[in-house]
């Protein structure tokens, strides 16, 4: 059990954190019921992500075990059987199904659509260039619309559609490069569309989005239906841009962005960053706005 639940990535289910999106940018904190329904949201889309790593790790043991970090995961490792994983997998999969569209419909349509949209990337776009990181930013959309029949969402901005897809973009693209740069000469043998990149387009393709991100959560802030009139929002704007500058320095300088989560656990300015936008932007929505 220990090693079938670190197989499922405990730590990456803090990109599940994005379903409580609509609950808080549709200024429902305070009603438990909505609350308590996207937190059982949460719940099952760390279930099923974490089945969804399972189904990698399996479709991956032979290359991961080339990997200087990856080949110390479970599955890689030897230390959870292939046979014990395939059954976790039916079992989640069994379980978190059902009960998400019994939580709500629209949500388990989502997270049905969540699921095989991963499962086509673990057997086939994730050898697709460019396609590959564009699966994994709609992932992290997915995550986003799941919550918003969970909150009965009605101020919830399409904008924030456009700057989670850009800012998983911005993730993707920094991830590839740290592989490329780590594995080197070996990329290849560890991922095959490794050899489809370069530093020189990735560092290109990373200063786009990172433009065309800031530009889009500059335009929401002011210009989304749901913020307040008084354009208070755009007092969080300095948090997002240290936040970008910090994490591309820690990509670029320090050589980290292999696991995107284990930046944000572990780095305390970015983490500061974060929790001063989030603190900032419940006070201008809940507090200090009038929309």
């Amino acid at each position: 059990m220990k090693y079938l639940l670190l197989a499922m990535r405990p730590k990456q289910w803090t990109k599940n954190i994005f379903v409580f999106a609509p609950l808080v940018f549709d200024v429902k904190l305070g009603h438990f019921t909505y609350v308590m329904r996207t937190v059982a949201g949460f719940a099952l889309l760390c279930l099923v992500s974490g089945a969804v790593y399972l189904l990698n790790d399996l479709v991956d043991v032979e290359k991961d075990r080339l990997h200087p970090r990856k080949r110390q995961r479970p599955i890689a490792a030897g230390k959870l059987p292939l046979a014990v994983a395939r059954v976790a997998v039916a079992a989640i999969l069994l379980l978190g199904l059902p009960l998400g569209f019994l939580l709500d419909p629209l949500f388990g349509a989502i997270l049905l659509l969540y699921l095989l949209l991963q499962v086509a990337y673990s057997f086939l776009l994730k050898n697709v260039v460019i396609v590959d990181v564009m699966v994994i930013a709609a992932g992290f959309v997915l995550r986003v619309a799941s919550g918003i029949p969970l909150v009965d969402a009605v101020r919830f901005s399409p904008w924030m559609y456009i700057c989670m897809g850009m800012l998983a973009l911005f993730i993707g693209f920094n991830k590839r490069r740290h592989e490329l740069v780590l594995l080197k000469e070996e990329a290849n043998a560890h991922r095959e569309i490794l050899e489809e990149y370069s530093l020189a387009l990735l560092d290109q393709l990373i200063g786009i989005i990172t433009a065309v991100t800031l530009a889009a959560y500059a335009l929401y802030t002011f210009s989304a239906p749901n913020v307040p009139d008084n354009h208070a929002m755009m007092l969080t704007l300095p948090f997002i841009l240290y936040a970008f500058f910090r994490y591309l320095y820690l990509v670029q300088v320090k050589g980290m962005g292999g696991e995107p989560e284990e930046i944000v656990l572990r780095d305390r300015p970015l983490q500061a960053a974060v929790l001063l936008w989030g603190a900032t932007v419940v006070l201008i929505m809940y507090f200090f706005g009038s929309a």
